[in-house]
């Protein structure tokens, strides 16, 4: 499933921030974010190594792209690429409009269903795609928003936790922890397993079919007015009650 909360004012300090949990089959392999590529030197992500793709990237020019896989579209299927292939492509290129631009092209037959965000520190997008040979490409207002296997904030997930994402975000030096602690205290709640807890649940836990959240990460953009900033990447590799977020 996946969930991402993401605050994008292109006017602040800090024009993109975004915190999120990856959910997966714990036994799918996967490595945490470096360089991994050789052919991409300058993207930082984590890999799947078992599609070779990523979920969330940096890239040195300053581009984010998270993707979460559609409602009821979970795990590969033979006849289609890896939708972490296309993070991997949106990285490539030099900004978020361009790379938005790129997806117009794409074809979605290729692709099982997904949502991609897709930021820098001036733009960002919704990119989603519902199985048809067409992608979607939506630029986002400024604010903060929640996307899962939903569309941009809607569904229950976005009911439940929305309003408290926009109360809590991050403050101060967007490199220490204890600034982002309400979105990650958000993200590290655990739900009951009852009829809502796919709809709901955030830090998700499924012993039956070895599923649940295996990861974390932070990302925060500066401004380009700010020539002296650096972009932050931290990762936790497990959910957020768990495990402790270090710098990439």
């Amino acid at each position: 499933m996946c969930t991402y909360i993401f605050r994008y004012d292109p006017d602040s300090e800090w024009p993109f921030l975004i915190a999120g949990n990856r959910d997966e089959l714990r036994s799918r392999p996967w490595l945490p974010p470096a360089r991994h590529w050789p052919d991409r030197e300058d993207v930082v992500a984590g890999k799947d190594t078992l599609a070779g793709g990523t979920w969330l990237g940096l890239s040195d020019t300053g581009v984010v792209a998270a993707i979460l896989n559609k409602k009821k579209a979970l795990g590969p299927a033979p006849d289609k690429r890896s939708r972490g292939e296309i993070v991997l492509d949106a990285l490539d290129h030099p900004d978020a409009v361009d790379a938005a631009k790129a997806l117009l092209d794409a074809n979605g037959d290729a692709y099982r269903p997904f949502n991609l965000i897709i930021a820098d520190n001036r733009d960002a997008f919704w990119i989603a795609h519902e199985g048809e040979d067409k992608v979607h490409v939506h630029p986002i207002e400024p604010g903060v928003h929640l996307i899962s296997h939903n569309d941009l904030d809607t569904g229950l997930r976005a009911e439940t936790h929305l309003a408290r994402a926009r109360e809590g975000v991050p403050e101060g030096a967007m490199d220490d922890p204890e600034s982002w602690e309400r979105w990650v205290a958000l993200l590290s709640e655990r739900a009951e397993p009852d009829s809502e807890y796919w709809e709901a649940a955030l830090n998700v836990d499924v012993p039956d079919w070895g599923f649940g959240t295996v990861s974390s990460a932070i990302i925060a953009l500066p401004s380009m007015h700010d020539e002296g900033a650096k972009p932050v990447f931290m990762f936790a590799d497990g959910p957020g009650d768990q495990a402790t977020y270090k710098p990439v």
